[in-house]
Formats: structure tokens, C-alpha cells, sequence
């Protein structure tokens, strides 16, 4: 209140009402791409300084924003670093220059809102293309003037809209580069994604969770975080989020889709990271609980069942700890509302009875040739289409080579230097794409590979307690969803429910006791084994 009644005085005695303030400059762009390649800040800046020029007003700083949009100033970043350089001065007393009402606020709401946060800091305002004008026509013209900007740039973002989802819609992605993707031009195509380094990672990962070498969410976290793909300092359950987001995005597999925009899901221009049966098995994995599944932080060598048990009353979590004198382990319920909350079961009754459990459940020996059937013929169809994809891999290199040389041909021949510089930007292009599809590979014998890998599955079926006794405990949480469907429910009296079985061999032991006539050979194909017995890890053995 002083400090307005002072510059009331002031101006009554002075002819000059900005006599005795300092100037400042409040420049904005929409973006940070005309912050970097326009000079309209640099422009805006010299004209304001120009005009505190003229009215004798002294220069003090700039305030320079590339915030887009019609939003609350205050998420401004250098309108709040300006009025709190202005609370931080209490003394003085400043005039703000801009130079056009729309610099100033694109919203009717947050105009006025503006306006009275400058008017109780005593700050004068001034603007190149508007004069202010306090009488009761003036602030109505003001308050036009405000609502045309703010209709300029709703029509604006309606056009800018129209046009990107019309591109979506024409499959390329309008928004800004994706990660694994660089945003390349191309006379053809205009912008257009371009796989770069970080999409093989993204590419390996993606196909590690689709063949179920990594099993959970998790595991491809880790497996990126490992790769520093999210830079340093990053642990794997920050990143989950984006993990999840990644696996669901069709984007990788060549597709575009939008569905804000109500932009379906359609083939794309860009060049896919995965194939589309890759992307659907992910998807197909990504609605089993088991995928989803995070690592528990508390997992401890003394207690390697925590985590996979749940109580058989309200099928919460059962954790585990030692007594206080370090003397007891127990198994035991801390759900409150639970009738058996801190009943404890005793660690070495628990674990003892999971090792009758999974003992008794060993392949029989009558099975084994149903194993050796079902894995010749899923490594025959994988060895298939590994094949199937060199070819077409190989087929893609070569009509990337013969562009390349007929590009070079084009511009070699090409006489204007734009339409050469056009071709040698395909060229480019298509060099980059060849480079991704990478060189071809020698025939491996998959016949070693092979035998190795069914020697392992058949060692676990056969003795999978004592696999479980030599994995370290991550293998051991990841090597029990190979063994049963779910978490286990565990009572004092009961044990272990005694109809449970593995799935693992209750899958070969159904299709050993079934009429073959009855049997779904799909059942022993490729794709639902990958659901059922693709999660094992084969680095596991006897």
C-alpha cells in the first residue's frame, strides 16, 4: 500500500510517469526449435530495448521463454523468474516492455490474472503494438484484443491438429522421434523414423521377452539398464513404467496408431524393429501375470520361498523372518484382516514339504519320448523361420544395394545440384537401412545347439528339485514359474495342496496319456509351447 501511494506522489509531481523505474524486457517464442534456429527473441529484444530507449527508461535485463500455448504463466519458466526478480527488488520499481499483446498471455483467464499480478507489484507495462489504457473503453479493448489471440491460437492448434493427424493417418509418425528412432528427411516420404543404435538394443530386448529368454518385465529392464540405455544411476524398477510402454507399442513393429486421435492401428512407412509375430507373441506374454510380475527387493538366501507363497485363507503374500535371538525361521501371514495373520509355519516344515512337492513330481520315464517329439518339432519350425527371415533379410539387402547403385547412377547423371543433392539424401537413407539389416551370417550346425538344449530341458524335468538346489535365488524365482502356473498356497495341517503338479511335465504327461487321435497337433507345435515351456531358462542343468 506504501509503495503505491509513493508512486502515486511521484507521479504527481513528474510529467514523465516512468521517470525513476527500470526496464525490463520479456521476450517469447512457441518453441524451442525457434528459440535455437529463429532469432525472434534476439529481434523482439532489440526492439523493447529501443523503446526504453525512447522514454528514458534505463535497461536492466531480459527474460527470455519458448513456452508454447495458452497455459497458466506461472508454468512460464522465465515469467516466474521474472516476478520473483521483481519481489526479490522491493525498492524498485520496473516497467515490463513486450512487444505484442500475445506475447504477453494467449488466454483470455490467464490475461487478466497476468495483468493483476503486475498491477499489485506496482510494475508498468508497455507494448510495442498496443498501448494500455486503464479507462473503462480502453480495458474493453484490451479484453478483445486478449480474446482474439486466444482465438488465433485455438484455430491455430486445430489446423496444426488436423494436418498431424492426417499424416498419422497416412502412416508416419507427426510427433517427435521415438527412442530407437532417428527423424530423417526424405524427399519421398518427407520426416520419416530411421532406426538408429539404440533401436538394436531395443530389437534385442523386445525379442528376448517374446521368446521368454527374459522372462519378466523386469528382466528386460535390467537387461536395458545393463546396456545404459537409460543413461547412469537408473535401477531397473524406475524404468517399469517405460518398459511396459515399449512392449505394448506397435510402433516397433512397423505400425502406427494414435488412439487420442482416434487414429487406428495401420501399416507404417517406417522400417519395424520387430516383426508382427514377434509384437503379438509379446502381447500374448504381456497378459500373463507371470510377465508382469517385479522383483521382490527383499529377497534373501534364508528364505527363498518368500514371495512365491500366499496364505490359504486370503491368498496374501506369506513373508518370512527370524525370531529376534536369531534362533527360529518362520513362514507367516501379516494381513490383518486374515484369521491366520502371525500364525507361524515353520521354515524347515515349509521347505521340506516344497521339496516332497517338487520331487514327487519328476518326469516319468514313459514321457521322454513325448519331450523328444514336441522339441524336434519346435526346433525344426524355429529352424524354419530363422531361415525363412535370412532369406527375406538377405533379399532386403540386396534391393537396398541395387537402390543405392541406381541412385548413384541417377545423380551422377543429374544436372541440376538440387535434384542430385536429393538423390544423395535417398542414398543416405537407404545406406542406413542396409546398415541395420546388418551382414549376412554363416550356416551355423544347429545340431550341437540342439541336443545341448534338450539334454537341459530333459535334466530339469527330470530332477527339477535339484536344479532348484544349485540355482542362486534370482534363478530360483525365475525357475519356479517354469515349474508351476501360480503362487502356492501353503496350510500348517494340509501342506501343499496334494493335487498340484508341476505344469511343466503335467502338459507331457496329458499329451503321453491321450488318444493321439484326440490330441490337437498344434498342442506340440510351435506357438503354444512357447506359451507353456519357452519361459525355461536353459542355462539350468542337473
Amino acid at each position: 500500500m506504501q509503495r503505491n501511494q509513493l508512486a502515486r506522489a511521484k507521479s504527481a509531481m513528474s510529467t514523465n510517469p516512468y521517470e525513476g523505474r527500470v526496464g525490463l524486457v520479456y521476450t517469447r517464442v512457441s518453441s524451442k526449435k525457434q528459440e535455437t534456429e529463429g532469432t525472434g527473441l534476439q529481434s523482439q529484444e532489440t526492439r523493447c530495448i529501443g523503446d526504453l530507449r525512447t522514454i528514458g527508461v534505463p535497461y536492466l535485463k531480459t527474460f527470455p521463454d519458448s513456452f508454447s500455448g495458452g497455459t497458466d504463466f506461472m508454468k512460464r519458466p522465465a515469467m516466474r523468474e521474472m516476478l520473483a526478480f521483481i519481489d526479490a527488488n522491493p525498492l524498485k520499481e520496473f516497467v515490463v516492455v513486450f512487444d505484442d499483446l500475445a506475447r504477453f498471455a494467449r488466454n483470455v483467464e490467464f490475461h487478466l490474472k497476468l495483468r493483476a499480478a503486475f498491477k499489485s507489484r506496482n510494475v508498468m507495462l508497455r507494448c510495442l503494438n498496443y498501448s494500455f489504457d486503464d479507462s473503462p473503453e480502453g480495458e474493453y479493448v484490451e479484453l478483445i484484443m486478449a480474446g482474439s489471440a486466444e482465438l488465433f491460437r485455438k484455430q491455430n492448434r486445430r489446423q496444426v491438429v488436423q494436418k498431424m493427424k492426417a499424416r498419422a493417418e497416412a502412416g508416419y509418425w507427426p510427433f517427435a522421434r521415438k527412442r530407437g528412432y532417428n527423424m530423417v528427411h526424405n524427399p519421398a516420404h518427407g520426416k520419416i523414423a530411421v532406426p538408429n543404435k539404440d533401436g538394436e538394443i531395443i530389437r534385442e530386448a523386445l525379442e528376448g521377452f517374446a521368446s521368454a529368454s527374459l522372462l519378466r518385465q523386469i528382466d528386460v529392464a535390467r537387461f536395458l539398464v545393463e546396456r545404459n540405455f537409460w543413461g547412469k544411476g537408473v535401477t531397473p524398477e524406475r524404468c517399469l513404467n517405460q518398459v511396459k510402454a515399449m512392449l505394448q507399442d506397435c510402433f516397433h513393429c512397423g505400425d502406427i496408431e494414435y488412439p487420442p486421435w482416434d487414429v487406428t492401428c495401420r501399416a507404417g512407412h517406417h522400417a519395424p524393429l520387430i516383426s508382427r509375430d514377434t509384437f503379438e507373441r509379446i502381447q500374448i506374454r504381456m497378459r500373463k501375470a507371470v510377465a508382469g510380475a517385479r522383483e521382490r527387493v527383499d529377497m534373501s538366501e534364508d528364505f527363498p520361498l518368500r514371495g512365491v507363497l500366499i496364505c490359504p485363507v486370503c491368498s496374501k503374500h506369506l513373508t518370512a523372518a527370524w525370531s529376534k535371538r536369531h534362533t527360529y525361521a518362520h513362514y507367516f501371514c501379516q494381513n490383518r484382516a486374515c484369521a491366520l495373520r502371525n500364525k507361524t509355519l515353520r521354515k524347515k516344515d515349509v521347505e521340506d514339504d516344497f521339496k516332497t512337492l517338487v520331487t514327487r513330481n519328476a518326469l516319468k520315464v514313459k514321457v521322454e519320448p513325448v519331450i523328444a517329439l514336441a522339441f524336434e518339432r519346435v526346433w525344426k519350425q524355429e529352424v524354419h523361420t530363422l531361415g525363412e527371415q535370412e532369406s527375406r533379410l538377405e533379399q532386403r539387402r540386396k534391393d537396398a544395394k541395387e537402390k543405392i547403385a541406381e541412385l548413384s547412377e541417377l545423380a551422377r547423371k543429374a544436372q541440376s545440384a538440387a535434384v542430385r543433392g536429393a538423390y544423395e539424401m535417398q542414398m543416405e537413407t537407404t545406406a542406413q537401412e542396409l546398415e541395420m539389416l546388418g551382414m549376412p551370417t554363416d550356416k551355423a550346425d544347429l545340431d550341437v545347439p540342439y541336443r545341448t538344449a534338450l539334454g537341459k530341458v530333459m535334466g530339469l524335468l527330470k530332477s527339477p528339485y535339484t536344479v532348484w538346489q544349485n540355482a542362486d535365488l534370482r534363478e530360483k524365482q525365475r525357475l519356479f514359474y517354469f515349474l508351476f502356473e501360480a503362487k502356492l498356497p501353503y496350510d500348517k495341517k494340509e501342506g501343499y495342496r496334494t493335487g498340484d503338479s508341476l505344469s511343466s511335465t503335467r502338459l507331457f504327461e496329458e499329451l503321453a496319456t491321450a488318444n493321439y487321435n484326440d490330441v490337437d497337433p498344434a498342442r506340440i507345435g510351435l506357438a503354444p509351447l512357447q506359451c507353456e515351456c519357452s519361459v525355461l531358462p536353459l542355462n539350468y542343468g542337473p
